[in-house]
Parts: C-alpha cells; structure tokens; sequence
C-alpha cells in the first residue's frame, strides 16, 4: 500500500486523458488493502472512488473530493476450467493468456483497455462475446454490511451492459472474478457478422481461439479502439453511447420515422438498435468536431480527446450535442456507457 497523496491529478489515470484531482489518492496491492481502505474511509465518512484502468471513466474537470483508491492487486489461480483472477489484473493480458493456454470464451474480448475488477459491473461485451456468458462468481466487499462474500453468476444481474454492481453503483467492490473458460481451444460459435466476415467463416462456426483473438484485434485497431500513444482516435472512453433497447411499441415508431432501420430483434421482445446508425444519421459523421474535443475519424461512437487539450466540460457539450440530434431526429434517447465522476451527461 502506498501512502495517501493529495491533489493528484486523475487525467492520465483514464484512457480519455480527463478529470481534475483526487482529495487524497492511494495505491491498494491486495484485495485486503483495497477492503482496508475503504472500509477505513466509510466508517470516517469520507467519499471513496475505487479508480482501474479508468477506460471507461469520465471525471469532472473538479476532481473527486474524496479518497481514490487505485487498484493494483495481482494474482491469478487456475483450477480446471476455472480461472480465478484479482481485480487488478490487466484484462487484455487475461485473454491473451488464455488464449495461448487453449482456453475460450473471452478470445471475442481482446483488445479491450482496463482492469479484470470493471468487466462485471459494465457486463463487458464486444464482438457476440459478454463476460456474463462465462463468469461462475465474484468476490465482492459489500459496504452495507461490511462483509467480504462470493456472489454466483446468478446474484450479479447480468444483463446488456448491466448488472447489480451497476445497479446499485458504490455498494460493491469487486476484488476477484472467477471465469469458466473451456479448454478445447476452439472459440465460441462465431455470432457476430463483422467478425464472421474478418474471419471468412459462417455464423455459429466455431474457429481457433488465437485466430478470433487476432481478428478482433484488427477489427478494434480499425476502429481505433485498441490503446495505442500515436493513434489520437484511441483517446477515449471507449463506446461513450450504448446500443439503445426499444420496446416494440418503441420500435413501431421509429418504423414510422425511418422504414427499414437497421435492428436486432431480442428474445425477450425488445428491439436493439445500433447506436452508431443512429448517431452518423442523425448528422454527425465520424471525425465530427466540437472545439478540441471530436468524434473519432474511426468510430462514430467513441468522444475523443485527439490533443489532449479538451476539459470534460468539452466532451460532454460535444455528446450532449450528439444525443439531443439523435432524440430531436429519432426520438430516441441515447445513454451513456462511461461512468460518470462528479459530472453527468
């Protein structure tokens, strides 16, 4: 554990290069340090953001008033097909493990920035894959009761970019995750078609862990969504707009304003529609700029902080001025993805 530090800039702490200082800033190495510090800081009443790889953060150009607790615990245990991992682990380093060991069901996750205790609150997902699909359990330190517990897949409600973490934002800290990961080193049956596409295979083929792996890594960096210091398109929070979920009645309407928009209909009635569509026919093509801050050259749902000379204030007023184009032309309400610190959209 390192000694608590004051007026730390949080910045260079999130991909997207943004965010003022942190009241006082520490270093937790352990899952005991992390249960430590905060419990220390809630029974004193001090605010606490416990801080990972910061991709999908946003911080207030005022900083965080409170205690910010950086996560660096390490440690992965293997037992079988199970693989436990501490939350501090770098994500993309997991997979690419993985990967090399034969094991599947998170090849369709590679290349995404952070730190293995984010992907359960967020539900991560990308490419047909979610992290929902494979993880057996989580420990978790609950700031209610003040009790460390494991919590089964089926506790953490899981849905699209969602779960009980989320739901219930500040009452769980997340200090271990434990993945199910088949050892047949064959990726799941390929369910995305840009991916299918990549790899030159049908929808439900399955193919080598390490050529999914290697496809999704090019179809990211296309997109400039692989970090990478001389790409300014990879400074960002990653997808900044989630794919919005339409009720049918919802989905009737839209129908009405745009015959034929592209769509993914869901098994529980629900209508997916691509943010992205959305946003670029709404009127704001990739590269859009607000002042320094710009819609990626790459991807149309990714803010961009391209100089590293945008205030948050500026992101925000560039994505407020997207969601209010998309609503004023679809009627359709887009929520953000990134979590917000002292700010909101």
């Amino acid at each position: 554990m390192t000694e608590r530090v004051s007026g730390v800039r949080l910045a260079p702490y999130t991909t997207v290069g943004l965010g003022g200082p942190a009241g006082a800033f520490v270093t937790a190495g352990s899952a005991e340090e992390i249960v430590e510090l905060v419990a220390a800081a809630d029974r004193a009443g001090e605010p606490v953001l416990v801080l990972g790889g910061g991709s999908n953060l946003v911080v207030s150009d005022e900083g965080f008033d409170g205690l910010v607790v950086r996560v660096a615990s390490r440690g992965i245990e293997v037992d079988g097909d199970r693989v436990t991992v501490q939350a501090g682990e770098d994500w993309d380093a997991l997979v690419a493990r993985t990967v090399a060991e034969g094991r599947s069901g998170i090849e369709c996750l590679s290349g995404i920035p952070g730190l293995v205790g984010s992907t359960p609150i967020q539900n991560v997902g990308a490419y047909g894959q979610e992290v929902s699909q494979t993880i057996t359990g989580v420990r978790v330190y609950d700031r209610t009761s003040g009790e460390v517990s494991d919590l089964a897949a089926g506790e953490c409600g899981f849905a699209y970019r969602h779960s009980a973490f989320k739901e219930d934002a500040g009452r769980y800290v997340v200090l271990a995750v434990t993945y199910g990961l088949a050892e047949d080193g064959l990726s799941g049956p390929v369910a995305y078609r840009e991916l299918a596409a990549r790899l030159d295979v049908a929808l439900g083929e399955r193919v080598p862990v390490a050529q999914a792996r290697a496809a999704v890594l090019e179809l990211r960096r296309g997109k400039g969504m692989v970090l990478d210091p001389d790409d300014p398109d990879s400074r960002s929070a990653g997808s900044f707009f989630t794919n919005p979920l339409l009720t049918a009645g919802e989905a009737a309407e839209l129908e009405l304003r745009t015959p034929g928009f592209p769509r993914w209909d869901m098994p529980d009635g629900s209508v997916k529609v691509p943010a992205a569509w959305l946003i670029e026919n709404a009127g704001f093509p990739k590269g859009y700029r607000r002042g320094p801050a710009r819609i990626s050259t790459k991807h149309t749902l990714a803010m961009t902080n391209p100089e590293m000379t945008a205030t948050t204030a500026d992101l925000l007023d560039l994505a407020r001025e997207v969601r209010d184009g998309v609503l004023e032309k679809f009627g359709v309400t887009l929520v953000n993805e990134p979590v917000m610190v002292g700010t909101r959209l």
